[in-house]
């Protein structure tokens, strides 16, 4: 296929990169990389050792030392000359995250388009990070914060955005003065390759020192642990789940490192009796449907007012049996496959699960079978009939499940089901009416950390803060002032006067 070549994948591939070389580990085991669109195996890739790790780690803590050094605005053109890049290499690897994944292709250029923008937005970033002057107690003297380089990042991404959540960090990371550490999926380890590749030009036309962009593709047991437990990574931001997270959260914390967890999502949109369903209905059929279901802020909760809960019901199940599935690079078909059989057996317990609980599958929940859908991995997004409080509910299913939800009286009684899981990423509200969507808004209403009106739960912008609360991690990316969890903050007191006035007018005969 011409796109990897232009990315520069080959049959074989190498697990570990300094930015600028490949080491050439073959020993650690070999991931054989299978397109979840059509079941036939892409390429193949040598994942690294420790003894890798241990090099690239030690360059990656040189860079770092070099990079801090560097003034932030030049650091930002760098960032631009990388934004410039993904520029010319859009096509194919938008292509290639179709491909590996099983997003659409409309979906995986729109994943580079993000990495594109999160470097503009870095760009200009790079000449604004403000620390504050306060107003000091003591006599000429003044008291002021500022933000210094804090390490080497390491970033751990999953499968459903194999190289959007790493440009998220990455770019935010590189104008702070840190360098960047990149484990990806190894369900999508290729992505993480190209990217690579495309950076590999950036820093050899501008003479960058080696570490300041790495990779390890490697096992979680070996690779993984050590970055969770290595000192000289200050800064973890970990995407996946929350039982992952948690296991990160305590590693980290025991060596007083940071994490940034992006984890499990339950998102909920409510449709209020005073909703504009023209607007509601395509995006909460874009929010649950979109990716396979496959997205941390899918829409997998709709908890709908009795007095329209009728007329949402028919638009749904009249939406879905309009959809196109099949092979993602047509740009005809809505919905790709899963990512592979083990999240389409996921799928099917779920929906075992809440039919034993007594909830009604209204639509879908079948696994499509045929030539097209030759790897297994297509299935019909479902519509199901439930309650709040079911088990199955409760939990995050990775698959393109839509609980239909009904609510009475007011919108607290609505938001309260909302609130009522352990997740708080996303959420939503369609109403016309401004009591309720200002009481959604409010400090008693939704307890995620991303909250709507009148648009759905998915497709945050990189300006605003990416995260959530609770169960979700709590940790932001992207936007807004995320930028001061990848730098130090440092409090400076500076006398300008004749006399050192000492706390508490404490005094010494000296």
């Amino acid at each position: 296929m011409d796109f990897l070549k232009v990315l520069g994948i080959k049959d074989e591939n190498y697990g570990a990169s300094t930015g600028l070389n490949w080491l050439h580990t073959k020993d650690q085991g070999v991931i054989e990389v299978v397109s979840p669109t059509d079941g036939k195996p892409i390429a193949k890739v040598f994942q690294c050792s420790e003894k890798d790790y241990e090099e690239i780690v030690s360059k990656s803590y040189e860079a770092f030392k070099y990079w801090r050094t560097v003034p932030a605005p030049k650091r930002g053109e760098i960032v631009r000359q990388i934004g410039h890049k993904l520029r010319e290499y859009k096509q194919p690897l938008g292509t290639l995250v179709s491909y590996e994944m099983g997003k659409s292709l409309q979906e995986g250029l729109g994943e580079v388009q993000e990495m594109i923008d999160i470097c503009d937005f870095a760009v200009g970033l790079s000449r604004q990070l403000y620390g504050f002057t306060m107003m000091s107690e003591r006599e000429n003297h003044r008291m002021y914060d500022q933000y210094h380089p804090l390490g080497v990042v390491g970033i751990i991404t999953a499968f459903n955005f194999p190289v959007a959540v790493w440009a998220w960090n990455s770019a935010l990371a590189t104008i702070c003065g840190d360098a960047n550490l990149w484990k990806p999926s190894s369900k999508t380890p290729l992505c993480g390759i190209a990217v690579q590749n495309i950076l590999a030009n950036v820093i050899k036309e501008n003479n960058l020192p080696e570490g300041l962009f790495s990779l390890v593709i490697g096992k979680g047991s070996t690779i993984g642990e050590r970055i969770l437990n290595d000192k000289r990574i200050p800064l973890i931001s970990l995407t996946g789940s929350t039982a992952i997270g948690k296991h990160a959260a305590e590693v980290v914390s025991k060596r007083f490192g940071k994490t940034i967890l992006e984890l499990g999502g339950n998102n909920a949109i409510i449709i209020s009796s005073e909703a504009d369903l023209k607007l509601a209905i395509p995006a909460v059929v874009f929010g649950s449907v979109g990716t396979a279901g496959q997205r941390c802020t899918t829409t997998r909760r709709l908890i709908v007012h009795n007095d329209v809960y009728g007329k949402v019901k028919r638009s749904l199940l009249k939406a879905y049996k309009s959809l196109k599935i099949g092979n993602p690079l047509n740009q005809e078909n809505h919905v790709g496959p899963l990512i592979d059989k083990g999240a389409v057996e996921e799928f099917k317990l779920a929906l075992k699960q809440v039919e034993k609980e007594g909830g009604k599958i209204i639509f879908g929940g079948n696994v499509l079978n045929g030539k097209e859908y030759s790897s297994g991995c297509y299935v019909v997004p479902a519509i199901v009939e439930a309650q709040n409080n079911f088990k199955i509910v409760q939990e995050e299913t990775f698959a393109p499940i839509l609980y239909l939800i009904k609510y009475k009286g007011d919108v607290q009684n609505a938001i309260e089901i909302q609130n009522s899981v352990v997740q708080g990423l996303s959420s939503s509200i369609f109403t016309n009416n401004m009591r309720e969507a200002e009481t959604f808004l409010s400090h008693w209403g939704s307890d995620c950390g991303i909250a709507n009106v009148n648009i759905g739960t998915s497709g945050a912008e990189i300006g605003g803060a990416f995260g959530g609360e609770k169960e979700t991690g709590g940790g932001r990316e992207s936007g807004s002032d995320a930028w001061k969890q990848y730098m130090r903050r440092q409090t400076n007191t500076i006398n300008f006067g004749t006399k050192l006035p000492l706390a508490q007018g404490i005094k010494f005969d000296l």
